[in-house]
């Protein structure tokens, strides 16, 4: 392989999605050299694939529902239909603005961007298309895919991924989501919406299971109201295309008949084939395994977002990035502390969390030592006239800080950064009590639970 003539560079990074283009910006703007190794788009998954796209989805389908709900706020509407062929131009149009931003802001940083299946071929370098790419450092950061199950074999047109459905031009008149985590609940979500008939195959005994069981049981609640159906504590036993779709079998003897299986049963690591074995970096089913500072067991090497255990969302990608590129400057940033990143399943309705479910906090702190409050939104005024029903729990360490907050209702993604606060900042019920939230608003819920955290509830509903 020919050597790259420039000579070593201070980072190498290898994958342009989240994680890796936030570590490149913040490296450039600290004033480091960076190649960019990228083998699709920059943005990778979220952008093009992920966050985003479905975020649009949801936005549109939030439309139909507004439509069907219109006379129940004396507006009057008739409803036409779907058209997904200008629901995915719209859905391109949002993907397509911010790429072009993206690229622009990698270019004003005078970020090098290398398009091609790189590999990691010494603890510095990288191999692109003949070309070895030498750095002081290097970070890994090739994302995650749509796992699926032993046996059950993705063909992409009715046994599908997240992927797959992104690029559906119809849709589809019933749908079997095995998976009931935060891409299941999406998806259903918002086929539902445009009309489809919808039943979710769950192996746990909840809907998005990582959340606290207070917020699963006013999803599953939720989605009842909506008629998505979906069968828990039951496990997939094998699928079988039809003319007309798919025949999935349960384990429980039942079979389920639909247009449509989409499979999301969570994510596994881009690692295979790509060197890291071959080098000596540190791996677990997949997984590079990387210390709080996120360094591999080779000093060198760094690995950030989905391909280390842990969460997989863009915003923890975004974070791990610039505290490696920051660290790599001089600089001492404070270690990503992880049960205190926001988390949110923009289903309808929302769910959004921070912090420690209360099965956690009362192992961690003893359960007599934890105390906890739930706020029904019936008692908040904005709610009342959004017509959203819903509720606030807020979990802290009895005389001590706020631990968790966990949310249900439309729009409550857009409060978690208020509750991140409270819990990264240890913050007391009473501290947060003092705060004046404004009237009518949906914030004024988390208020109204920390004043009756704090002994003083004003508009709580036993």
């Amino acid at each position: 392989m020919a050597e790259s003539a420039a000579g070593p560079v201070d980072l190498v990074i290898l994958g342009g999605g989240s994680g890796g283009y936030a570590a490149a910006l913040r490296a450039a703007e600290l004033g480091l050299s960076v190649v960019l190794v990228e083998k699709d788009k920059l943005g990778g998954t979220c952008l093009h694939r992920g966050c985003i796209p479905t975020k649009a989805l949801l936005h549109s389908a939030e439309i139909v529902d507004n439509i069907h709900e219109s006379e129940t706020f004396g507006v009057l509407s008739t409803f036409n239909g779907v058209d997904m062929a200008k629901v995915n131009a719209y859905k391109e149009s949002v993907v397509g603005g911010l790429f072009k931003g993206l690229t622009g802001l990698i270019k004003a940083r005078g970020i090098e961007v290398v398009t091609g299946e790189g590999r990691l071929v010494s603890p510095t370098a990288v191999a692109v298309d003949g070309r070895v790419i030498e750095g002081r450092h290097v970070i890994l950061a090739t994302g995650s895919y749509s796992r699926s199950l032993p046996g059950l074999e993705i063909d992409h047109e009715k046994v599908i991924t997240s992927e797959d459905a992104l690029g559906l031009d119809r849709v589809p008149g019933s749908v079997v989501v095995l998976g009931g985590g935060v891409i299941g609940c999406e998806f259903a979500s918002v086929w539902r919406s445009y009309g489809a008939d919808v039943t979710i195959v769950e192996a746990l005994p909840h809907l998005v299971p990582l959340e606290d069981e207070s917020s699963s049981k006013l999803l599953e609640r939720g989605f009842r109201r909506r008629g998505i159906k979906f069968k828990l504590k039951t496990r997939f036993s094998g699928v079988k295309t039809t003319d007309h779709g798919v025949t999935v079998s349960l384990e429980d003897g039942s079979t389920l008949d639909a247009e449509l299986l989409l499979v999301a049963v969570g994510r596994g690591p881009v690692s295979a084939g790509l060197g890291y074995e071959e080098v000596g970096v540190a791996m677990e089913r997949g997984f590079v395994l990387v210390d709080r500072d996120l360094r591999t067991n080779i000093p060198t090497i760094s690995a950030i977002g989905d391909l280390r255990p842990g969460l997989q969302l863009a915003h923890v990608g975004f974070a791990e990035g610039i505290l490696v590129a920051e660290q790599l400057a001089g600089l001492n940033p404070v270690p990503v502390d992880y049960d205190n990143v926001p988390r949110v399943t923009y289903s309808s309705p929302e769910v959004a969390s921070v912090g420690v479910t209360l099965a956690v906090a009362k192992e961690r702190f003893g359960a007599d030592a934890v105390t906890s409050v739930t706020y029904n939104l019936a008692g908040n005024g904005k709610s009342q006239i959004l017509k959203t029903s819903g509720a606030v729990t807020v979990i802290a360490v009895k005389d001590g800080p706020v631990v968790g907050v966990h949310m249900v209702g439309d729009r409550v993604g857009e409060l978690i950064a208020e509750a991140q606060l409270i819990t990264n900042w240890e913050a007391y019920p009473s501290d947060v009590a003092q705060l004046i939230h404004p009237h009518p608003t949906m914030s004024e819920a988390l208020g109204e639970a920390h004043l009756a955290l704090a002994g003083k509830p004003l508009h709580l509903h036993d």
